[in-house]
């Protein structure tokens, strides 16, 4: 095993820190405040390469891996979670599901706009009956002679207000369960299909969540993706990569916020010394170090194991709770070290704390990550 990172990812990462520090950190705080979504930051990381890394340079992608494109998530999450989580839910969700299940044609009319940030995707699965019980999907797709007819709605769809291209899931086979679901391309403007409910959020306000609706949205035969009745099947081996994602988001946010709190505690000064001399603040530093490390190394194992086209449910479900938790005793603790100034927002920790718990949330709750880790564990 090599536990170094090669030239190109030392690259990758100063590239992406400085676009982060120059580029989103001077407009953090406004973006949150406001809910702003930073749609020119957004199409300089496409034109960078960056909302297309994991897909072939003939796409339009970067060609890049999945350790490269977690270090971006990273690095950009380390200044602002809504951008890291608005780049991940376009790349490894929307766009990734069309790449691994689209048709040849589909690949070709949609991935190199989405791959250079000409487009923004969003991924829409989660319904207002339906969240970590997907199976028990609501939203309808009937043949109508040569088109399908949608009808329904979604909850919880990061990027939804601002998306050019939609996948969803809709019910295809009602008798048979989860394995009676479809995904769908759904574009913007298609009929039927309207914008729902803004979501006024707790954190990651600079990302938009919201709900998409459809009203016998009507779509073309060519825009049902992969093959009928498996989009719920596809849909958990799109979540493998989700959550690598995902734990790179968590990962990047508490970079921020552990990086936030060992400067603060060499600057802050009690009993005339600076807290950083103290043992009880030297012990939750330590902590939220041991944490980083093992949060990144178990993401990075999924990552590596992706790359070499293996299946990584469980490896990508402990990263994903592992660096989810973590993140969020990094952010509490980061906020304890900053006493009183840690509750205020002139300091970024106050907004990595809240941030972060959507980690242990979104793409499978914790719970849900248990269970799926647990059935892993009892197959073998």
């Amino acid at each position: 095993m090599d536990f170094a990172y090669t030239p190109e990812q030392l690259q990758i990462r100063k590239a992406v820190r400085e676009f982060a520090e120059g580029e989103i950190a001077p407009h953090v705080m406004e973006w949150d405040e406001g809910q702003i979504f930073p749609m020119e930051a957004i199409r300089k990381l496409g034109k960078l390469g960056y909302m297309g890394a994991i897909f072939p340079e003939n796409l339009g992608g970067a060609g890049l891996g999945y350790i490269d494109y977690s270090i971006i998530i990273e690095e950009l999450s380390r200044v602002d979670g809504s951008v890291g989580i608005i780049v991940a839910a376009h790349t490894s969700l929307c766009s990734n599901h069309i790449y691994k299940f689209g048709s040849d044609e589909q690949r070709r009319r949609y991935l190199p706009k989405l791959a250079t940030g000409e487009w923004i995707g969003c991924w829409s699965l989660t319904e207002p009956e339906a969240g970590s019980d997907a199976a028990g999907t609501r939203t309808t797709a009937a043949r109508n002679a040569d088109c399908w007819v949608l009808n329904g709605s979604k909850t919880f769809t990061t990027n939804a207000h601002y998306a050019d291209v939609c996948v969803a899931m809709a019910v295809t086979d009602r008798a048979a369960a989860q394995h009676g679901i479809s995904a769908f391309i759904v574009e913007k403007g298609a009929p039927g299909f309207r914008l729902g409910k803004k979501e006024n959020k707790l954190g990651l306000r600079a990302s938009a969540t919201g709900e998409v609706i459809f009203q016998d949205c009507r779509l073309g035969a060519g825009r049902l993706l992969g093959k009928l009745n498996e989009g719920f099947v596809d849909s958990l081996k799109v979540l493998d990569g989700g959550r690598i994602s995902i734990a790179a988001l968590s990962i990047g946010m508490a970079q921020g916020a552990y990086d936030a709190a060992l400067r603060y505690s060499k600057l802050r000064k009690q009993f005339g010394r600076p807290i950083s001399e103290f043992q009880a603040i030297q012990n939750k530093l330590v902590d939220m170090a041991v944490d980083l490390d093992a949060a990144r190394l178990l993401n990075y194992r999924a990552a590596a194991l992706l790359d070499r086209g293996e299946r990584v449910t469980r490896e990508s479900s402990m990263a994903k709770l592992f660096a989810s938790e973590a993140a969020v005793r990094i952010a509490s603790e980061a906020v304890q070290i900053h006493g009183g100034y840690g509750f205020i927002k002139d300091y970024p920790v106050e907004k990595f704390y809240r941030d972060v718990k959507l980690c242990t949330i979104g793409e499978g709750t914790s719970e849900i990550q248990r269970m799926v880790i647990a059935r892993q564990l009892l197959k073998s």
